[in-house]
């Protein structure tokens, strides 16, 4: 069994701690979620594993075997832009995907010339290859992971690209090297549902090791069995998902509040005998004396994430908002917007999600005025004050300060409860602490930049929000917070997004894009309309594979023969069964074990009785017909 093992890890970022002398070990088919605040070392921790950066002082602090495999999925990839997306996909260090790599190249090369003498010995040795280290079965799996994650132009070059498509192209290719170890930092990031759901199940099947950073709850609790959290350089680990790691994790908030409150307790005690003073500094006196002193140096020393509490005032909103009617939208006769009628209203609670690609965030700038209709009418209300939290920052000087940066919009802002609050306060209410007031912008985390983004337009005090992707870099407990934020906020919130989680807590609306101007609007929330929509695919997937099975069945095969001949001696075999377990049952008295063992065969034996059920309908449709 291959293992990973970090011993006394020590990485300080300037005045920050990020590792404080952590240790973990990571085994085979671990299935590990990182979690922590923006600026915990979330992915420099990923970037050490993956040898692209070191700890303070001793490198041995990661021990793994020599022919140990890592891969790294980034936030942000680059690949040299004049390759081919052939040659990304395969650049792993997997020596049988070498030889899937240069019998694909030798495919293309083929196709786009069929006479050329060179191209045709290059696939035949290509050809010989794949034979010889039977790498058909591997070349069939990676081409399975490139159509479910949607790249299906194997010729074209990096540079073609969007952000989203070499996201995925990124994640095509640590998937398909198949490392020991994955280290994927916001794999989630520009896939589409079914992607993601496709993805799920491929994780939780990995024969390697997993360690993931991701804001995707849902997909966090579905995919680990062990939680590490980062907090004030230290490393916390859990055994279970996210679900287990949040009881777990205000469990351990609560034990260790209660044990600060007996320290200060303590504290009070000793200071009342201290202010008192000692008549004679005896020896017994003088231990008090020194454990006066240990108290006040420990005490406060339980640390907590804290949480971001927004408490800023909105502009008053009329009942005039946002208007689209007969809205027509192309792009390169791509159309994105077909006679699209659209009223947001003051209080709207709208999610947009759908297909990459079928104009989500093109919604969202039309709606903020960047873009022009082709055709239709746009009308914005006179109160309406309007954000726009867009997928990229702002071009921020690298050399600006923190607060200056803020104090640019306000040095304060009014609250709800019509008090002014200064921008440093702000700013801690954000998790910046008063020390980092001053830091260079361009020192921060690129989590942190995205969170002094949405803190600048809060301040601006706007009443009508449009985010687009907001789930994306930004921390779990910074969403957490955001989320309680947006269901008081006193304003319309339109938010694109694929966080399924995010969708179903703030939004009471949705439009799906399906693409050439189909949008679909429902009431539901996105988990039901998901269910929905993949029962009715199973459903019309059922009727036309049992359709087709209909046309090709005439008669029964040998095995079928064999089967229906001693079918119904199965099945009545296990209908008797399931009488004996009953009865067993029956008489196992207060035995809980025995009887939740017995219960559990009961379940099985139906189970096995319900699909010769099914197979015995089956093969009785084809001897009526026969």
């Amino acid at each position: 069994m291959k293992e990973l093992k970090v011993t006394n890890l020590h990485k300080t970022f300037g005045d920050k701690t990020l590792f404080d002398h952590i240790s973990f070990l990571i085994h085979e088919k671990d299935r590990i979620g990182l979690i922590g605040v923006n600026g915990t070392g979330k992915s420099s921790l990923l970037a050490i594993l993956a040898g692209l950066d070191s700890g303070d002082g001793d490198i041995s602090a990661i021990e793994k075997a020599s022919d140990y495999r890592i891969g790294f999925l980034t936030q942000a990839q680059e690949f040299p832009p004049d390759e081919s997306v052939l040659e990304v996909v395969f650049a792993g260090n997997n020596p049988l995907m070498q030889t899937v790599r240069q019998y694909e190249k030798a495919l293309i090369n083929l196709n786009s010339d069929g006479s050329n003498q060179q191209f045709q010995e290059e696939f035949s040795n290509a050809e010989e290859a794949m034979n010889k280290q039977d790498a058909w079965t591997a070349d069939s799996e990676a081409k399975a992971i490139l159509n479910k994650l949607g790249i299906d132009t194997l010729h074209k070059k990096i540079s073609e690209l969007s952000g989203g498509q070499k996201k995925r192209v990124g994640l095509a290719q640590v998937l398909i090297d198949a490392p020991d170890l994955l280290l994927l930092d916001e794999p989630t990031n520009h896939l589409d549902y079914q992607a993601i759901t496709w993805l799920e199940n491929y994780l939780k099947n990995y024969q390697g090791a997993l360690l993931m950073v991701t804001h995707d709850r849902y997909f966090l609790d579905r995919v680990t069995n062990r939680i590490f959290e980062l907090s004030f350089g230290k490393l916390y680990e859990y055994q279970g998902n996210y679900e287990y790691y949040v009881a777990e994790k205000a469990e351990r908030d609560r034990i260790a509040g209660e044990q600060e409150g007996k320290r200060k307790q303590l504290f009070k005690q000793e200071l009342a005998w201290m202010r008192a003073g000692a008549k004679a500094r005896t020896t017994k006196q003088q231990a008090r004396i020194n454990r006066f002193e240990d108290l006040k140096e420990n005490l406060n020393q339980v640390q907590t994430d804290g949480k971001i509490e927004v408490n800023i005032a909105t502009n008053r909103l009329g009942k005039k908002v946002l208007k689209l009617e007969d809205a027509n939208y192309a792009i390169n006769g791509k159309i994105l917007l077909e006679h699209f009628n659209l009223l947001i209203q003051a209080n709207e609670r709208l999610g947009i999600t759908g297909k990459n690609g079928a104009g989500k965030s093109t919604l969202l700038n039309i709606l903020a005025g960047r873009l022009e209709l082709d055709s239709g009418i746009y009308e914005i209300g006179e109160t309406v004050h309007l954000a726009y939290y867009t997928q990229e920052n702002e071009v921020i000087d690298p050399n600006k300060r923190m607060i200056a940066y803020l104090q640019e919009v306000a040095e304060e802002v009014k609250q709800n409860d019509g008090n002014q609050i200064s921008v440093a306060e702000l700013l801690e209410r954000f998790l910046f602490p008063r020390s980092m007031h001053g830091t260079l912008v361009g020192k921060l985390s690129g989590g942190e930049k995205r969170r002094l983004y949405l803190l600048k337009l809060l301040i601006q005090q706007p009443n009508v929000l449009l985010l687009d992707e907001p789930t994306n870099d930004l921390d779990i407990a910074t969403l957490t917070v955001l989320e309680d934020y947006l269901q008081d906020f006193s304003g319309a919130v339109i938010t694109v997004s694929h966080d399924r989680y995010f969708l179903d807590k703030v939004t009471d609306k949705l439009l799906i894009f399906e693409g050439e101007g189909k949008i679909i609007s429902t009431l539901a929330s996105i988990m039901d309309y998901l269910k929905e929509t993949e029962e009715s695919t199973k459903v019309i997937k059922a009727v036309k594979n049992e359709t087709k099975e209909k046309s090709k069945k005439k008669k029964l095969s040998y095995n079928e023969q064999k089967e229906w001949a001693t079918i119904e001696d199965r099945i009545a075999k296990l209908e008797e069964k399931i009488e004996q377990l009953t009865e067993d049952m029956n008489h196992q008295g207060e035995d809980f074990s025995k009887l939740q063992s017995l219960q559990k065969e009961i379940d099985q034996t139906e189970i096995d009785l319900e699909e010769q059920m099914n197979r015995w309908e089956y093969l009785s449709e084809i001897v009526e017909e026969s």
